[in-house]
C-alpha cells in the first residue's frame, strides 16, 4: 500500500487498482478495520482509507474530529470518488456528497444514520443517555467502555464471537485513539442531524444495514433513503453493525452492482 502525502497528518492508505473509491471508518477504529473489504475490492477499484483525524495513524493531525473541516481537506486531497462511510464515517460521506456532489458523485451509507439518537421527530435512533454514559466511561475507564461499544457492534450478528475478536484487534492495531477525540466522537454521535440534507441530495446513494444491528437500526436507514432521491435501502440477513467483517461477500457484491449501475 501507498500513502497519499498531506499537510493535515492525516494518513490515507492507497491500495488496488482502478476507479477509486473512499472507505471511511466508524468511531475508534482506523482504516485498516476493512481488510476484508479490500481483499475483495482491490482488483476493481483504487481504495482510499482514510484514519479520521485522532484516530489510528492520524492521531497526530492538526485537523479537529468535527464534519466541515475534516471534509473540506479530504475533498481538496482526494480524486472524484464514490464515499462510503460506515457508522460514524458516514456523517463525513453524507455530508461531503450533500455539499460537494461534482467531488462526490455517489454515497454508501453503511450502518449509518443521518442522525444516530431518537427524539420527537425520529424514533429509530439510540437513547442520548447512552452516548452521554459512553462520554463519562472514556474518564473513569478507557479501555473497558471501548470494550462496552465494541461488544455493542458485534452483539446480534450470526457470528458476534468472530466479530469481536476482529474489533478487538483492530481498535488497538494502530495505538491508541487519544482520548479527548473519542469524546468528539460521542459528542457528533449525540448531537449531529442531518436529515434536512436527504431532500437535496444529488448522488445516487446506497444505504446498507444489518438486519441485527443494535446500534443502527435498519428501519432508521430505510427511513433515511426513503427522504433522498435516487437511494436504494438494502439489509443483509444475519448481519450486526460490522457486515464488511462477518458478510464481506455480500457487502462487496452489493457494492460491485451499485457502483457500476448506470
Amino acid at each position: 500500500m501507498n500513502t497519499l502525502d498531506n499537510p493535515h497528518g492525516l494518513h490515507i492508505e492507497v491500495a488496488g487498482e482502478g476507479a477509486p473509491l473512499v472507505l471511511l471508518h466508524g468511531w475508534a477504529m482506523h482504516g485498516g478495520v476493512f481488510a476484508p473489504l479490500v481483499e475483495r475490492l482491490r482488483a476493481q477499484r483504487t481504495l482510499y482509507l482514510v484514519d479520521l483525524p485522532g484516530h489510528g495513524l492520524s492521531r497526530d493531525s492538526t485537523l479537529p474530529l468535527a464534519i466541515a473541516p475534516v471534509v473540506d481537506a479530504l475533498v481538496d486531497l482526494l480524486p472524484p470518488a464514490p464515499w462510503l462511510g460506515w457508522s460514524l464515517g458516514g456523517l463525513f460521506a453524507l455530508h461531503a456528497a450533500a455539499l460537494h456532489p461534482d467531488r462526490v458523485p455517489a454515497l454508501v451509507m453503511l450502518c449509518a444514520s443521518p442522525r444516530f439518537v431518537r427524539g420527537n421527530d425520529w424514533s429509530h435512533g439510540m437513547s442520548p443517555e447512552v452516548f452521554r454514559d459512553f462520554a463519562t466511561g472514556l474518564r473513569s475507564d478507557y479501555r473497558g467502555t471501548l470494550d462496552r461499544f465494541i461488544a455493542l457492534e458485534a452483539f446480534g450478528s450470526d457470528d458476534a464471537r468472530g466479530e469481536l475478536r476482529a474489533l478487538r484487534a483492530e481498535v488497538f492495531a494502530r495505538g491508541e485513539p487519544a482520548g479527548h477525540v473519542l469524546a468528539d466522537g460521542l459528542g457528533l454521535l449525540e448531537t449531529v442531524d442531518l436529515r434536512a440534507r436527504l431532500s437535496t441530495l444529488a448522488v445516487p446513494s446506497l444505504w446498507m444495514s444489518g438486519r441485527r444491528d443494535r446500534l443502527v437500526d435498519p428501519r432508521a436507514m430505510q427511513a433515511a433513503a426513503a427522504q433522498a432521491p435516487e437511494a436504494v435501502a438494502q439489509t443483509i440477513d444475519h448481519a450486526g453493525h460490522a457486515p464488511f467483517l462477518t458478510h464481506a461477500d455480500a457487502v462487496a457484491a452489493r457494492l460491485h452492482e451499485f457502483l457500476i449501475a448506470p
